[in-house]
C-alpha cells in the first residue's frame, strides 16, 4: 500500500497511515496510543497539555459531584464507593478507546478531525459484517440523538443550579435577623421567581456558547475549576462537623434503590463530551 506522510515545521513525521496486511486495526490503534504521537493535521492552535487537562476537569467534575453523598446512601457505604470505582474505570477506558479510534481514523483519512457521529460510523464501516457496514449512517445519527440528548440533559442541570444557587444567595443577602444560629430567615423584599433568573442568565450563557477556540476557554474553565475547588473546600469543611458515626449505616443497600445510585453517579460522570474534542 502507499504511504502518505506529513513533513512540516509544526508536525512530527508520521508513519503510514494505512493498515498493512500483516497489521491488524487492533495493532494499529495501540501505536497511537504512545503520548506525543498525534496532533490534528491543520491546527497550529491546539491546546496545551495544560489547558486539556484544565478542560478535562471542568468536563468531568460539576455539580454531579454534589449528588454522590446521596448515590452513595441509595447503594450503601461499601457497595457504593466499590460501584463507583468500577464505573470510573469503565467510564476512562471507553473514553480512551474512542480517543484512539478518533486518531486512528484522521490519520488513516487524512482529516483534520472527525466527531463521535464519524468515529462510529467510520468503524461500522470497518467492521466484518456486512449489515453492520450497510448500516453504518444509522451509527452517526443514533450516536449524534444520544449524545445530544445527554448533553441538553446535564446542561439543564446547570442552568436550574445556576438560577436555584444565585436565588439564595440573593435572599440569603436580604435577610432582616443577625441570629446565626437560626435556621429561619426573614426576607425584605419579595423573591424573584427561578424562571427570571435563568431568563436573566441566558443571553451571557448564549454568548459564551458562541466561543469555539479551546484555547479561548480554558481561561473560563480555570476559573470555573478555582471556584470549584474553593466551594469545595467550603461545603467539606462544614459536612465533617459532628458527623454522625458511620458504622450504623448499611454496607449494602436495597436493591430497589441501586438504579437510583446508578442514574446519579452515570450524572456525575459527565464528560465523555470533551473527550473527543480536546482528545
Amino acid at each position: 500500500m502507499s504511504t502518505q506522510r506529513l513533513r512540516n515545521e509544526d508536525y512530527r513525521d508520521y508513519s503510514s497511515t494505512d493498515v498493512s496486511p500483516e497489521e491488524s486495526p487492533s495493532e494499529t490503534l495501540n501505536n497511537f496510543s504512545s503520548s506525543g504521537s498525534y496532533q490534528r493535521f491543520g491546527e497550529s492552535n491546539s491546546t496545551t497539555w495544560f489547558q486539556t487537562l484544565i478542560h478535562l476537569l471542568k468536563g468531568n467534575i460539576g455539580t454531579g459531584l454534589l449528588g454522590l453523598p446521596l448515590a452513595v446512601k441509595n447503594a450503601g457505604i461499601l457497595m457504593g464507593p466499590l460501584s463507583l470505582l468500577v464505573m470510573g474505570l469503565v467510564a476512562v477506558h471507553c473514553m480512551g478507546i474512542l480517543v484512539k479510534c478518533a486518531h486512528h481514523f484522521c490519520h488513516r483519512l487524512n482529516k483534520p478531525f472527525v466527531d463521535y457521529g464519524d468515529t462510529v460510523m467510520y468503524g461500522l464501516e470497518a467492521s466484518p459484517s456486512s449489515w453492520l457496514r450497510n448500516h453504518a449512517h444509522w451509527g452517526r445519527h443514533i450516536v449524534d440523538f444520544f449524545l445530544i440528548v445527554t448533553q441538553l440533559g446535564f446542561c439543564c442541570v446547570y442552568f436550574v443550579f445556576l438560577a436555584d444557587n444565585f436565588k439564595q444567595v440573593i435572599e440569603a443577602a436580604n435577610v432582616t435577623t443577625n441570629n446565626c444560629h437560626s435556621n429561619e430567615t426573614v426576607i425584605l423584599t419579595p423573591t424573584m421567581d427561578s424562571r427570571l433568573y435563568m431568563l436573566t442568565f441566558l443571553p451571557f450563557l448564549v454568548l459564551l456558547v458562541f466561543i469555539r477556540n479551546l484555547r479561548v476557554l480554558s481561561i473560563f474553565s480555570l476559573l470555573a475549576n478555582i471556584s470549584m475547588l474553593v466551594s469545595l473546600v467550603m461545603i467539606y469543611q462544614f459536612i465533617v462537623q459532628e458527623i454522625p458515626d458511620p458504622t450504623h449505616l448499611p454496607l449494602v443497600a436495597s436493591w430497589k434503590t441501586y438504579p437510583l445510585f446508578f442514574g446519579t453517579a452515570i450524572f456525575a460522570f459527565e464528560g465523555i463530551g470533551m473527550a473527543v474534542p480536546v482528545g
